[in-house]
């Protein structure tokens, strides 16, 4: 059984991201400022573990993260950049690997069939910031309430840091919070995002705005809070601006694997994180249609699966419902589920179309079809993001979204141009 060597902590300042939504991303933001002070980086997240670009493991395992911080301390590693999840804090995590920096994203619906109810699911997450040193810094989204209890909760030596992706989305509830960074404008196009910052010390050295590769208004959100860990571990503007602009993306979120129409795989599996990402592919699309193919997990919180069937139907045009990871249950009422929810949301809206494939592969291969070049169309295939099997009762089954997509797509346009 792999083993973590816990007294290896002091070795790193580590920087430990939690939320719902953004953790990932915001973790490997970390690691591109990091590597762009041209320092030797480490990340762990839920996709695996890397010491200076290379894979060390695979997945949210506990080998993953023993292998990082054992070869990253070897390696000289300063920072440490970690996704930290519920699950893990729950199980006190936070007391035995405490961050010098904690940041949070936001908090939606999800794991509640681990954590019981929503008040248990956000006490495991506020563990990250009550354990925080006297010298650690807590980064809080000021847009989510929840920042409003983490911080009463952390210790009052702390020092605090807030963001906000727009004054005009601060909660009432954080109202109070400085705001180190906010942005008071953001333009979003295909080829990446544009943040301008509202007036401040920090974002006068960041030049007063944030140029991103990877595309939409929540990454603004992912960014800030990359920045201010960064900032709070001492890390210049220069480096922290150079770093964000260089990072192309994480591998599922809303990940491009195809240019017209545009077709897009991404990881979400909230309906907090579809929202974000269909209202993304509505605002890109102009006067296109959004196509959507998705499905909701077996084995966990069923009462998402309507939800999001709602969300995904106010959004789009086309809906198709498919399998995701079914697990023991029955994938077929799994998908009556979702339908209930968006035929909900679709009832007297004649231009929806709502349809069920639960052979995920056809499914997605309907939904390409659906789209039509040259007419800003856009294909959101949700739910799996960068996993790349499928679990059916107690096996798993190769299975990659971007590798299907990719394929249904040489199929469909290929054949529509007559080659």
């Amino acid at each position: 059984m792999t083993t973590v060597d816990f007294a290896l902590h002091a070795a790193f300042a580590t920087a430990a991201v939690t939320g719902t939504n953004g953790k990932t991303t915001t973790t490997s933001m970390i690691e591109a400022i990091v590597a762009a002070a041209g320092e030797a980086t480490a990340r762990v997240t839920t996709l695996g573990a890397w010491v200076n670009g290379t894979a060390v493991a695979e997945g949210p395992t506990l080998e993953a993260f023993a292998n990082a911080v054992e070869l990253g301390a070897k390696a000289g590693i300063r920072t440490l950049a970690l996704e930290t999840t519920s699950r893990a804090l729950a199980e006190g995590f936070a007391q035995r690997w405490p961050a010098k920096v904690a940041v949070f994203t936001n908090l939606s619906r999800d794991h509640l069939d681990y954590h019981g109810d929503p008040e248990h699911y956000l006490a495991a997450k506020a563990q990250l910031f009550m354990l925080l040193p006297a010298d650690g810094c807590a980064v809080l989204n000021a847009c989510d309430p929840a920042s409003a209890l983490l911080d009463e909760v952390t210790p009052q030596s702390v020092s605090r840091l807030a963001y906000a992706g727009s004054r005009r989305r601060v909660a009432p509830e954080c109202a109070q919070m400085p705001l180190a960074l906010s942005a008071a404008r953001v333009e979003v196009d295909r080829a990446g995002t544009r943040a301008r910052l509202e007036p401040g010390v920090l974002a006068e050295a960041l030049g007063g705005e944030l140029v991103l590769s990877v595309v939409g208004e929540h990454n603004v959100d992912n960014a800030l809070a990359a920045a201010l860990a960064a900032h709070a571990l001492g890390y210049s503007a220069s480096s922290i601006r150079r770093g964000l602009e260089a990072f192309t993306g994480v591998r599922g979120r809303f990940e491009r694997v195809f240019g017209d129409p545009l077709v897009v795989v991404d990881y979400a599996h909230t309906p907090d994180a579809m929202a974000r990402t269909l209202e993304l592919a509505r605002m890109l699309a102009g006067g296109g249609n959004v196509v959507c193919v998705f499905g909701c997990g077996g084995g966990s919180d069923p009462g998402k699966r309507a939800e999001m069937g709602k969300v995904a139907a106010e959004w789009c045009d086309h809906v198709v419902v498919t399998t995701d990871n079914p697990r023991e249950e029955d994938p077929a009422e799994i998908a009556r589920a979702v339908l209930r929810g968006a035929e909900e949301e679709a009832r007297g809206q004649d231009r929806k179309v709502l349809s069920a494939e639960l052979d995920r592969r056809l499914a997605i291969a309907r939904g390409i079809g659906i789209a039509q070049k040259g007419r800003g169309d856009i294909v959101v295939i949700a739910g799996k993001g960068h996993e790349t099997t499928q679990w059916v009762g107690d096996k798993s089954f190769p299975f990659d979204d971007a590798e299907v997509a990719r394929a249904a797509c040489r199929e469909v346009f290929e054949r529509q141009d007559g080659t």
